[in-house]
Protein backbone atom coordinates (compact mmCIF):
# COMPACT_ATOMS: atom_id res chain seq x y z
CA UNK A 1 0.00 0.00 0.00
CA UNK A 2 2.45 2.64 0.34
CA UNK A 3 3.50 5.28 -2.33
CA UNK A 4 -0.19 5.42 -2.92
CA UNK A 5 -1.36 9.35 -2.82
CA UNK A 6 -4.09 10.09 -0.56
CA UNK A 7 -4.46 13.82 -0.85
CA UNK A 8 -2.35 16.44 -2.96
CA UNK A 9 -1.96 19.40 -0.79
CA UNK A 10 -0.91 22.10 -3.26
CA UNK A 11 -5.06 21.94 -4.02
CA UNK A 12 -6.05 23.22 -0.99
CA UNK A 13 -3.98 26.65 -1.47
CA UNK A 14 -0.57 27.91 -1.16
CA UNK A 15 1.21 26.69 1.51
CA UNK A 16 4.04 28.31 3.25
CA UNK A 17 6.40 27.58 6.57
CA UNK A 18 6.12 29.67 9.95
CA UNK A 19 6.63 28.72 13.02
CA UNK A 20 4.81 27.72 15.80
CA UNK A 21 4.64 30.60 19.17
CA UNK A 22 1.38 30.07 21.52
CA UNK A 23 -2.22 28.70 21.78
CA UNK A 24 -4.31 31.19 23.58
CA UNK A 25 -7.50 28.61 22.70
CA UNK A 26 -8.79 25.22 21.28
CA UNK A 27 -9.10 26.57 17.81
CA UNK A 28 -6.35 29.83 17.90
CA UNK A 29 -2.60 29.50 17.37
CA UNK A 30 -0.50 32.11 17.51
CA UNK A 31 2.42 32.18 14.59
CA UNK A 32 5.83 33.61 13.72
CA UNK A 33 6.26 34.61 9.62
CA UNK A 34 9.24 36.03 8.21
CA UNK A 35 9.38 38.12 11.12
CA UNK A 36 5.98 38.86 11.48
CA UNK A 37 3.16 37.69 14.19
CA UNK A 38 0.06 36.55 13.03
CA UNK A 39 -2.93 34.36 14.19
CA UNK A 40 -3.74 30.59 12.92
CA UNK A 41 -7.10 28.48 12.82
CA UNK A 42 -6.87 25.37 14.39
CA UNK A 43 -9.01 22.53 13.08
CA UNK A 44 -8.28 19.82 15.76
CA UNK A 45 -9.66 20.42 18.79
CA UNK A 46 -7.57 17.90 21.19
CA UNK A 47 -5.32 19.16 23.39
CA UNK A 48 -1.74 18.28 21.67
CA UNK A 49 0.34 19.83 24.28
CA UNK A 50 3.19 16.89 23.35
CA UNK A 51 2.67 18.39 19.58
CA UNK A 52 2.58 22.50 20.25
CA UNK A 53 5.80 23.32 21.78
CA UNK A 54 7.07 27.05 20.49
CA UNK A 55 9.14 27.38 17.77
CA UNK A 56 8.21 23.91 16.09
CA UNK A 57 8.31 24.58 12.26
CA UNK A 58 4.42 24.62 10.59
CA UNK A 59 2.75 24.82 7.53
CA UNK A 60 0.14 26.51 6.88
CA UNK A 61 -2.49 28.37 4.13
CA UNK A 62 -3.31 31.85 3.78
CA UNK A 63 -7.06 32.89 4.60
CA UNK A 64 -9.14 35.12 3.02
CA UNK A 65 -9.22 38.54 4.44
CA UNK A 66 -13.14 38.18 5.58
CA UNK A 67 -11.78 35.53 8.11
CA UNK A 68 -11.57 35.77 11.76
CA UNK A 69 -7.56 34.11 11.05
CA UNK A 70 -5.29 35.17 9.26
CA UNK A 71 -4.08 31.61 8.71
CA UNK A 72 -4.84 28.30 8.69
CA UNK A 73 -2.76 25.51 10.34
CA UNK A 74 -1.69 22.65 8.00
CA UNK A 75 0.91 20.80 9.82
CA UNK A 76 3.51 20.54 12.10
CA UNK A 77 7.23 18.89 12.35
CA UNK A 78 7.54 16.84 15.59
CA UNK A 79 10.90 15.66 15.86
CA UNK A 80 11.68 13.80 12.29
CA UNK A 81 8.19 13.78 10.99
CA UNK A 82 5.72 16.20 9.21
CA UNK A 83 2.71 15.64 11.17
CA UNK A 84 -1.11 16.38 9.57
CA UNK A 85 -2.69 18.51 12.36
CA UNK A 86 -5.42 19.50 9.92
CA UNK A 87 -9.20 17.25 10.74
CA UNK A 88 -11.00 19.23 8.30
CA UNK A 89 -9.24 17.20 5.53
CA UNK A 90 -9.57 13.41 7.32
CA UNK A 91 -13.11 12.28 5.90
CA UNK A 92 -11.25 12.68 2.42
CA UNK A 93 -7.97 10.88 3.14
CA UNK A 94 -9.48 8.25 4.87
CA UNK A 95 -12.01 7.28 1.58
CA UNK A 96 -9.37 7.47 -0.78
CA UNK A 97 -7.92 5.10 1.98
CA UNK A 98 -11.03 2.71 2.09
CA UNK A 99 -10.74 2.92 -2.15
CA UNK A 100 -7.19 1.33 -2.25
CA UNK A 101 -8.41 -1.18 0.40
CA UNK A 102 -7.25 -0.75 3.94
CA UNK A 103 -10.92 -2.29 5.25
CA UNK A 104 -9.19 -5.08 3.34
CA UNK A 105 -11.74 -5.10 0.71
CA UNK A 106 -12.37 -2.49 -2.27
CA UNK A 107 -16.02 -1.31 -1.65
CA UNK A 108 -18.18 -0.51 -4.84
CA UNK A 109 -19.80 2.36 -3.05
CA UNK A 110 -19.11 4.83 -0.03
CA UNK A 111 -22.01 6.96 1.01
CA UNK A 112 -20.34 9.76 3.66
CA UNK A 113 -22.00 10.76 6.76
CA UNK A 114 -25.29 8.67 7.42
CA UNK A 115 -27.38 8.82 10.01
CA UNK A 116 -28.10 5.81 12.69
CA UNK A 117 -29.04 5.94 16.05
CA UNK A 118 -28.51 8.89 18.01
CA UNK A 119 -25.23 9.84 15.76
CA UNK A 120 -23.76 10.62 12.46
CA UNK A 121 -21.94 7.70 11.29
CA UNK A 122 -18.98 8.78 8.91
CA UNK A 123 -19.44 6.61 5.85
CA UNK A 124 -22.00 3.69 5.07
CA UNK A 125 -19.99 1.01 3.14
CA UNK A 126 -21.45 -0.96 0.25
CA UNK A 127 -24.74 -0.30 1.84
CA UNK A 128 -24.51 -2.30 4.59
CA UNK A 129 -21.10 -1.61 6.43
CA UNK A 130 -21.07 1.14 8.60
CA UNK A 131 -17.52 2.90 9.09
CA UNK A 132 -16.76 5.35 11.81
CA UNK A 133 -13.24 7.56 11.09
CA UNK A 134 -11.17 8.42 14.03
CA UNK A 135 -7.65 10.02 13.96
CA UNK A 136 -4.64 9.67 16.35
CA UNK A 137 -1.80 11.38 17.11
CA UNK A 138 -0.97 11.35 20.48
CA UNK A 139 1.99 9.16 20.93
CA UNK A 140 3.21 7.55 24.05
CA UNK A 141 6.54 4.80 24.46
CA UNK A 142 5.95 4.30 20.28
CA UNK A 143 1.98 3.41 20.70
CA UNK A 144 -0.85 5.41 19.37
CA UNK A 145 -3.13 6.41 21.62
CA UNK A 146 -6.88 7.69 21.37
CA UNK A 147 -8.27 10.11 22.59
CA UNK A 148 -5.87 12.95 24.15
CA UNK A 149 -8.67 14.53 25.12
CA UNK A 150 -12.27 12.62 27.21
CA UNK A 151 -15.12 12.08 24.90
CA UNK A 152 -17.98 10.74 25.79
CA UNK A 153 -19.04 11.41 21.57
CA UNK A 154 -16.02 8.32 20.96
CA UNK A 155 -17.71 5.93 23.50
CA UNK A 156 -21.77 6.89 21.97
CA UNK A 157 -20.29 6.08 18.44
CA UNK A 158 -18.47 2.84 19.56
CA UNK A 159 -21.99 1.78 20.55
CA UNK A 160 -23.56 3.05 17.79
CA UNK A 161 -21.46 0.28 15.62
CA UNK A 162 -21.84 -2.47 18.07
CA UNK A 163 -25.63 -1.83 17.65
CA UNK A 164 -25.55 -1.57 13.72
CA UNK A 165 -24.06 -5.31 14.22
CA UNK A 166 -26.94 -6.60 16.46
CA UNK A 167 -29.37 -4.74 13.23
CA UNK A 168 -28.11 -7.03 10.84
CA UNK A 169 -25.22 -4.70 9.18
CA UNK A 170 -21.11 -4.92 9.16
CA UNK A 171 -19.33 -2.31 11.08
CA UNK A 172 -15.78 -0.87 11.63
CA UNK A 173 -13.78 1.98 13.38
CA UNK A 174 -11.39 3.01 11.64
CA UNK A 175 -8.01 4.66 12.70
CA UNK A 176 -5.93 6.67 10.80
CA UNK A 177 -2.46 7.57 12.60
CA UNK A 178 -0.75 10.81 11.68
CA UNK A 179 2.11 9.78 13.02
CA UNK A 180 4.20 6.71 12.63
CA UNK A 181 3.75 4.59 15.69
CA UNK A 182 4.15 0.83 16.44
CA UNK A 183 0.57 0.26 17.10
CA UNK A 184 -2.47 1.49 18.26
CA UNK A 185 -4.53 1.44 22.09
CA UNK A 186 -7.31 3.37 23.05
CA UNK A 187 -5.90 5.85 26.22
CA UNK A 188 -7.67 4.22 29.25
CA UNK A 189 -5.91 6.19 31.32
CA UNK A 190 -7.24 9.32 30.20
CA UNK A 191 -10.84 7.94 29.29
CA UNK A 192 -11.94 4.94 30.95
CA UNK A 193 -15.67 5.50 29.46
CA UNK A 194 -13.90 5.01 25.75
CA UNK A 195 -12.18 2.08 26.08
CA UNK A 196 -14.69 0.04 27.19
CA UNK A 197 -17.22 0.89 25.19
CA UNK A 198 -14.32 0.46 22.44
CA UNK A 199 -13.24 -3.26 23.37
CA UNK A 200 -16.88 -3.91 24.78
CA UNK A 201 -17.84 -2.95 20.69
CA UNK A 202 -15.08 -5.26 19.61
CA UNK A 203 -16.22 -8.27 21.69
CA UNK A 204 -19.32 -7.63 20.04
CA UNK A 205 -18.43 -8.12 16.52
CA UNK A 206 -17.46 -4.91 15.49
CA UNK A 207 -14.34 -4.87 12.83
CA UNK A 208 -10.86 -2.68 13.50
CA UNK A 209 -9.08 -1.57 10.85
CA UNK A 210 -6.10 0.73 10.71
CA UNK A 211 -3.79 2.84 8.84
CA UNK A 212 -0.54 5.32 9.26
CA UNK A 213 -0.14 7.70 6.84
CA UNK A 214 2.54 10.04 5.26
CA UNK A 215 3.64 13.97 4.87
CA UNK A 216 5.96 13.98 1.95
CA UNK A 217 7.24 17.53 2.20
CA UNK A 218 8.96 17.29 -0.59
CA UNK A 219 5.73 17.32 -2.86
CA UNK A 220 3.16 17.87 -0.05
CA UNK A 221 1.49 14.63 -0.38
CA UNK A 222 -0.27 12.92 1.89
CA UNK A 223 0.89 9.28 1.64
CA UNK A 224 -0.68 5.72 2.54
CA UNK A 225 1.22 3.98 5.49
CA UNK A 226 1.31 0.63 6.69
CA UNK A 227 -1.32 -1.14 8.44
CA UNK A 228 -2.23 0.19 12.00
CA UNK A 229 -2.28 -2.67 13.91
CA UNK A 230 -3.99 -3.21 17.84
CA UNK A 231 -1.11 -3.39 20.62
CA UNK A 232 -0.94 -6.96 22.53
Amino acid sequence: MKNKVLLDLKTLGNLEKARFLDRPNRFKAIIEKEGKIYTCHVADPGRLKEIFIPEREIIVIKNKPDLKTDYKLVAIKVENEWVLLNTSLHSKIAEKAINYGVLGFKPDNIKREVSFGNSRIDFLVNNDTFIELKGTNLKVNGCCLFPDAPTKRGARHMRELAQAIKEGYKSFVLFMAVRNCKCFKPNEKLDKEFAKAFYKALDEGVGFRGFKIKLNIEDFTIELGDELKLCE
